[in-house]
């Protein structure tokens, strides 16, 4: 059957999508992969994922890893990347409002947001003590795990949240299992309050802080954070609490009212 313009457009599409899929596979596995088994571990057709394979490697998007075929992310994404948080408001006015927690807070501040289904930390800047917390920017988490998922998710009703996060994000790193009632309260409660904290549940040293930063339609877009061990955080609750609540507030101000906005709070 010849194609018609609309077959061959949709078919273009499916192919585009499989290429941004195949660079997601990609960039979730952390490790470079041959075309047969991104074909297998996607289950995509293999003269597919061959084919796209090997435009997105003469285009520089992959790079050929060793002599076996394996490919991995290539350079161009990095430039790509680059580009991107040179012109991504958030990204750029958060560093100041990072340095400015950790300046008086002497803790790890972080900017996180939500990748896929997953938390993740975007941005960080570690703390000026002698023994510092940090955390791997890019790793993905349950968001039930983390204190920011309780504001990143908050305008979702109930039935939305729980149909978004995995069944298996609500058993913790110990073993025992979230009670997804008990989620959604902490969730209405971070919302009501516009701030959330609570000792880590990927940890037994720390305590976690996050604040809300709100986009146009006043929806949390990504949180600012701040992890400090827990007796300083109990020592120094209040202060943790308004020095983080504070940046975070500038920082939705500064994406509304520009670059001037976010030089004068980080003053």
């Amino acid at each position: 059957m010849p194609q018609t313009p609309a077959t061959t457009t949709k078919s273009r599409a499916r192919g585009l999508e499989r290429a941004f899929a195949i660079i997601h596979y990609l960039h979730l596995g952390k490790e470079p992969k041959r075309p047969i088994e991104i074909a297998v571990g996607m289950e995509a057709p293999k003269s597919s994922v061959y084919e796209l394979v090997g435009i997105l490697t003469s285009l520089g998007v992959l790079e050929r890893t060793d002599t076996e075929g394996r490919v991995f992310l290539g350079r161009k994404l990095h430039h790509w990347g680059l580009s991107y948080i040179e012109n991504f408001d958030l990204t750029r006015f958060a560093q100041p409002m990072l340095e400015f927690i950790t300046e008086k807070t002497r803790e790890t501040s972080q900017l996180c947001m939500v990748d896929g289904d997953k938390y993740t930390v975007v941005m960080m800047n570690e703390g000026s003590r002698q023994f510092r917390i940090s955390a791997d920017v890019g790793q993905r988490i349950p968001l039930p795990w983390t204190a920011s998922s309780r504001l990143l998710l908050a305008h979702l009703s109930d039935a939305e949240i729980l149909d978004f996060v995995p069944d298996e994000d609500f058993v913790l790193p110990d073993g025992s299992t979230l009670e997804t009632q008990d989620f959604i309260s902490s969730i209405r409660s971070a919302q009501n309050d516009s701030f959330f904290s609570f000792d880590s549940l990927a940890d037994t040293y720390t305590h976690c802080f996050a604040a809300p930063v709100y986009d146009g339609s006043g929806q949390c877009m990504s949180t600012l954070c701040l992890i400090a061990p827990k007796q300083d955080a109990t020592s120094n609750f209040q202060m943790y609490r308004d020095v983080l609540t504070r940046a975070a507030s500038d920082l939705t101000n500064a994406l509304k009212s520009g670059p001037e906005q976010n030089i004068q709070a980080a003053e």
